[in-house]
């Protein structure tokens, strides 16, 4: 669905019919503006013939009044009386309608209906109509200094002009041909139409990117004012980054073209080793604001701390500025500040993400750029300290922002309106699940008026079971350079087990597993590397999917355990809200639930027998190596997946710490994770049991 902000949300215009040189003006069919490209069409669905239209007779200010109140699609009928005394049964509607509106000023109780219109006053009525703001600063010596802007701005916006370099002809009578025309030309859209076109969060998931680069070709025909954006992580997740560090996707990312990408956390992953070449080869530019690498030797000579209009590629700018159809757009980058402690920089520094925004703004504004896009790897709301919705609530000047790295999966555009100018936000949920599009339009002063907005999902099939979105066949012809090798290594061993490994349903629905620890265990060992302070880790059963026999372990079984790539988070959560999420845990058992918690770093009792909600009898957690009760209004930082910690299995408790900014998302997949956890024993061998971590007092 589209919006226009303000108050010309869908502004719409219905044909009308106008008796010759009369009064009586009758609405029919609804009909859009979008498709009216002249004045003759415009005039037959005024139902006004071409002759009277081009009549230099005045137009009265009741007929006026009809005519704009139906133009703009205005609820006549719920518009309380405005008390004039003077105006006609027929057009009453209309003109309470225009006044409950603000377009029309009541000045006692007469509205001159039969006068005749004027310029200024048709000037006025238009202007607020459509919210237009102009300059007071005109040479206009005939217009009251109350009305300067509204007139100024019907200058501006082309709607009409002066009769002379100092006169607008304020008090001249309207003729119905100008009646027309300036309506006209005020409904004819001076917008700036934009298409973005955008990913985040993408993860090295590449098997389906053909179809996605099929997608983005077919959203982008017929639109040459395009963008396509890329706003991080497309480092690390699956086995083509762990064999190709990027450069898989890169190949991917070069063919389909996009404008530009921001950093995500996990570009970080692997040093400067992995990202310099990656930012080498790419034929586009990358964007990045608050990242500063002048302390890196592979990366400092590939950044420039400016805002160019001469971005080149496999260069790092603050912000670049594109023309688009001879629209100066600018585009600037944000990354999480959280990439300090949660991935590997090295001496890469980052700098506080809201001062580098009003820099960038400042920078364009600058440059003569209004158009003002926020590329964004810092979350849509999470917890980590930084994210779009605080970005946009303090930062004046931001039209755009897209944004990464809580792998939000925002299905419409989310609009601040703090300031005079609108913010939209979108994200597009990650692992190249869907192609996010959002068509905006800007006004003449680079104010977002209307935006459009989707997530296209990419692997969408047909009724016959055809994907919507078929290969891409260069795109194919890349993937296939790859895709043979990363299918050999899922056949390679990571580790051995001395016992079967019990998961799947019902087992890690129902109760305790020695997989279900094994994962756990190995959640909760990479949470303290990146904050010593967890102490708990939980994984919520339904996603432990099967059982592993004794015997070597491959990638391939380790992914058919955990095949969901959730990323890692960890929430900073109380004693009491803990025993409540432990009471959801357990409140079907004994039947399996997705939501029953494999646990680590503490272990729990609870009565199946009793009601839903008064089953958990004790909760004790490890702590320097003794067990010890958990306490209701202590503070622990738990591991867990981020499909969880959002909520997941009907996690109310998690979705408010969540939505409370309590939940930081480092992002590391749990598969690797778990694959990582195995080869950190003594060779690689795991012989993982059931340790009485939960219990069922119910049961002998």
């Amino acid at each position: 669905m589209r919006f226009r902000l303000k108050f010309y949300r869908m502004l719409a215009i219905v044909t009308m019919i106008v008796a010759l040189g009369g009064t009586l003006i009758v609405p029919a069919a609804g009909a859009s503006t979008a498709d009216r490209q002249s004045d003759a069409r415009f005039i037959q669905e005024l139902g006004i013939s071409q002759k009277s239209a081009k009549k230099q007779s005045s137009i009265s200010r009741e007929d006026a009044a009809s005519l704009m109140a139906i133009a703009l699609k205005l609820d006549n009928k719920k518009a309380p009386n405005a008390g004039f005394q003077d105006v006609p049964k027929a057009s009453e509607k209309a003109v309470n309608s225009l006044v409950h509106a603000g377009i029309i000023e009541k000045n006692g109780n007469k509205f001159g209906s039969k006068n005749a219109l004027t310029r200024g006053e048709l000037a006025v009525w238009i202007a607020k109509a459509f919210n237009l703001k102009g300059s007071t600063d005109t040479d206009f010596t005939d217009v009251p200094a109350k009305y300067k802007e509204l007139i100024g701005s019907i200058v501006l916006y082309d709607i009409a002009d002066g009769i002379s370099e100092t006169e607008f002809g304020y008090s001249q009578r309207v003729t119905l041909s100008e009646f027309i025309t300036m309506l006209q030309s005020a409904i004819k859209s001076p917008d700036y139409q934009l298409r973005v076109l955008h990913v985040n969060d993408t993860h090295a998931n590449i098997e389906n990117t053909p179809r996605q680069i099929s997608a983005i070709y077919e959203h982008r025909k017929g639109n040459t004012n395009n963008l396509l954006l890329h706003a991080g992580d497309v480092f690390s997740g699956t086995l083509y980054f762990n064999e190709f560090k990027g450069l898989a996707d890169l190949e991917l990312m070069n063919l389909v073209g996009f404008d530009a990408m921001t950093f995500g956390n996990h570009e970080f992953d692997l040093g400067s080793e992995a990202l310099a070449p990656f930012v080498q080869k790419a034929e586009f530019p990358f964007v990045s604001s608050n990242v500063d690498f002048s302390a890196d030797a592979l990366m400092k000579d590939l950044q420039s701390s400016t805002y160019t209009k001469k971005a080149k590629d496999g260069k790092i700018y603050d912000g670049i500025i594109k023309t688009i159809n001879g629209e100066k757009v600018g585009i600037f980058g944000l990354t999480t500040a959280e990439t300090a402690s949660i991935s590997s920089p090295g001496d890469v520094k980052f700098e506080d993400y809201i001062a580098s925004a009003k820099a960038s703004v400042k920078a364009f504004k600058k440059q003569g750029v209004d158009k003002i896009i926020a590329l964004t790897h810092i979350g849509y709301n999470d917890g980590g300290g930084d994210n779009d919705l605080e970005l946009a609530n303090q930062v004046d000047g931001i039209d755009v922002i897209v944004g990464g790295h809580s792998h939000t999966q925002l299905a419409e555009p989310v609009v601040v309106e703090k300031y005079k100018e609108p913010t939209v936000i979108v994200q597009a949920n990650e692992y190249s699940k869907f192609l996010g599009e959002l068509d905006v339009s800007f006004d003449k002063k680079g104010k977002v008026i209307a935006y459009d907005g989707e997530l296209i999902e990419i692997d969408a099939k047909n009724e016959d079971g055809s994907f919507i979105f078929a290969d891409d066949p260069e795109a194919a012809q890349i993937l296939g350079k790859y895709k043979p090798i990363v299918d050999a290594k899922k056949k390679q061993v990571v580790g051995s087990t001395t016992v079967d490994l019990i998961g799947g349903n019902p087992a890690a629905r129902t109760g305790e597993t020695n997989l279900g620890n094994l994962i756990a265990d190995g959640m909760l060992a990479k949470a303290k590397t990146i904050n010593p302070n967890t102490v708990i880790a939980l994984q919520n059963g339904g996603g432990v999917r099967t059982t592993l026999q004794a015997g070597p372990i491959t990638l391939a079984d380790v992914m058919t355990v955990l095949p969901f790539s959730n990323a890692l988070a960890i929430m900073e959560i109380t004693g009491s809200e803990l025993k409540t999420a432990l009471e959801h845990s357990v409140n079907a058992a004994p039947s399996a639930s997705g939501g029953f918690l494999q646990v680590a770093g503490m272990r729990f009792t609870y009565d199946s027998s009793k009601a839903s909600g008064s089953r958990v009898q004790s909760v004790e957690v490890l702590q320097n190596g003794e067990y010890t009760a958990l306490s209701d209004t202590a503070t622990y930082y738990a591991a867990t997946n981020i499909f969880t910690a959002k909520g997941g299995d009907g996690y109310a408790v998690f979705a408010d710490i969540y939505a409370d900014g309590r939940v930081s998302e480092p992002g590391f997949v749990d598969w690797e994770i778990f694959s990582d956890y195995i080869q950190s024993f003594p060779d690689q061998t795991v012989s993982p049991s059931v340790e009485g971590r939960i219990t069922d007092a119910a049961k002998p």
